[in-house]
């Protein structure tokens, strides 16, 4: 559906479910792919799994909370393919812990890693972006509606709704900025939560989860040509629970 070729797309905690399932699809697209993730052998392997020429796939070592290593990333990505065409931001940290005894450290890291991890990344992509890029920062549910257990992971991401909103003004009309918020989506981070609060799926219209592929096609059509018309959005992948419950 849609060609890719000679494009380059830099996505970072590629090595998340949601991320391998867009590095992936961007791949059978025939985009080069700059894959970044804290956990370096495993983002390496992903890069050598799609590409093992190592012509098109670059895997990086790259912690989201470190704005250097933003700098560091997108100035390989510059040096490989000498400019990027979409930046997607899919790192991240999801952790328990309720506020009454939230640690210091605890709230620092996840912001760190789910909010200033996004406004490290678009910064050092603003220069290295081509005229008509699009950025996709991969938000939350829990940033529309809160989440128990999770506030510091809910209000990061609640503030990635709002930065992105806010950078979509700043780079209009050269570059596209949207979100995506994901809900329920299959993979190990919401087993513990399903296990928790077994309701959930009942509450979803759709009465299932959702695959990391569906959020990737999403993410696709938002850096394609055919969402050329829509910037500053927020779109929701989860079945209707958003609206269900």
């Amino acid at each position: 559906m849609f060609d890719f070729s000679g494009k380059t797309l830099f996505l970072t905690g590629a090595s998340g479910s949601i991320s391998r399932a867009i590095a992936k699809v961007f791949h059978s697209l025939g985009a080069n792919c700059v894959l970044t993730d804290l956990d370096e052998s495993g983002v390496a392997a992903l890069a050598r799994e799609l590409d093992p020429s190592g012509g098109r796939v670059v895997g990086l070592r790259h912690d989201a909370s470190v704005s250097a290593d933003a700098d560091r990333c997108l100035g390989d990505a510059k040096e490989r393919f000498g400019a990027v065409d979409f930046v997607v931001t899919g790192a991240g940290i999801y952790r328990d812990q309720m506020v009454h005894d939230m640690t210091d450290e605890q709230w620092r890291q996840s912001i760190d890693v789910n909010l200033s991890g996004v406004f490290y990344t678009c910064r050092a992509a603003i220069p290295v972006l081509r005229d008509g890029g699009a950025i996709v920062n991969i938000a939350s549910m829990a940033g529309h509606r809160g989440s128990y257990m999770h506030s510091h992971y809910a209000a990061a991401k609640g503030a990635v709704l709002t930065f992105s909103r806010s950078l979509a003004l700043e780079l209009a009309p050269r570059v596209r900025v949207n979100a995506v918020s994901p809900g329920l989506i299959e993979g190990p981070m919401v087993q513990p939560l399903l296990a928790a609060r077994p309701g959930l799926i009942d509450q979803t219209p759709l009465k299932r989860l959702g695959t990391a592929e569906e959020v990737a096609h999403l993410v696709t059509f938002l850096c394609s040509d055919w969402a050329s018309f829509i910037t500053g959005e927020s779109v929701h992948v989860n079945g209707g629970l958003y609206i269900g419950s």
